[in-house]
């Protein structure tokens, strides 16, 4: 976890969730937090160096999605706000698996990860809006995929839920069965870890308990 530079104590006021992601809505919205939670849909690069580790590139393009809301917070929003950007990847083999582009790259994507293990990184960072205070850190999870025959791969494609997700598939949907087993935190997978997002929010002086 990185470092912090206070320049004057911390007042958290309000939470802002650097994403357009309705789990990572949701799952915020679970730690029933008594800040109000404002959600910004920012607009960050999202390229990275193909020599970059997965945790770096998670932990790099959640920086840039928190710092990218800054520019969209008024005066009066930024006092007191904890910014938190997330980002989540799947990686096989060393290959960083995005978001399938129709519906075949679906499929190949499902048939390379059937019967296999890969890893999911998810990258978190909660800044304050005017740069004083920037943590950043990331969580890993193996994820072990069942043996699936090409029918079965063919309907859950159907079902258009891979399309709109990183390695074609959706833990917290019907992808939960095509899950043989996950070493890790689960919500790590589903694309934002709640046990170290409250560790980092604690660093702020956001309770969560």
């Amino acid at each position: 976890m990185g470092s912090s530079t206070d320049t004057k104590p911390f007042i958290a006021r309000q939470i802002v969730l650097a994403s357009s992601s309705p789990r990572r809505r949701e799952l915020v919205a679970s730690l029933d937090l008594s800040l109000p939670v404002l959600i910004l849909s920012t607009d960050a690069d999202e390229g990275t160096p193909a020599d970059w580790a997965p945790s770096h590139i998670v932990e790099q393009l959640a920086l840039r999605k928190a710092r990218a809301a800054v520019s969209m917070l008024g005066e009066t929003q930024s006092d007191g706000s904890v910014i938190i950007g997330a980002d989540t990847i799947v990686v096989l083999d060393g290959e960083v698996m995005g978001k399938p582009q129709h519906t075949a790259e679906a499929a190949a994507m499902l048939g390379r990860l059937q019967g296999r293990q890969h890893e999911v990184y998810s990258g978190v960072a909660c800044i304050s809006p005017d740069g004083s205070r920037e943590l950043v850190a990331h969580r890993r999870t193996l994820v072990t995929m069942k043996p699936l025959d090409r029918g079965r791969i063919d309907r859950y494609v159907a079902s258009g839920e891979p399309m709109d997700k990183a390695g074609s598939y959706a833990i917290q949907g019907l992808g939960a069965t095509l899950v043989d087993r996950i070493d890790g935190c689960y919500f790590n997978v589903v694309g934002l870890p709640l046990s170290l997002l409250s560790d980092m929010l604690s660093s702020f002086g956001v309770d969560v308990i």
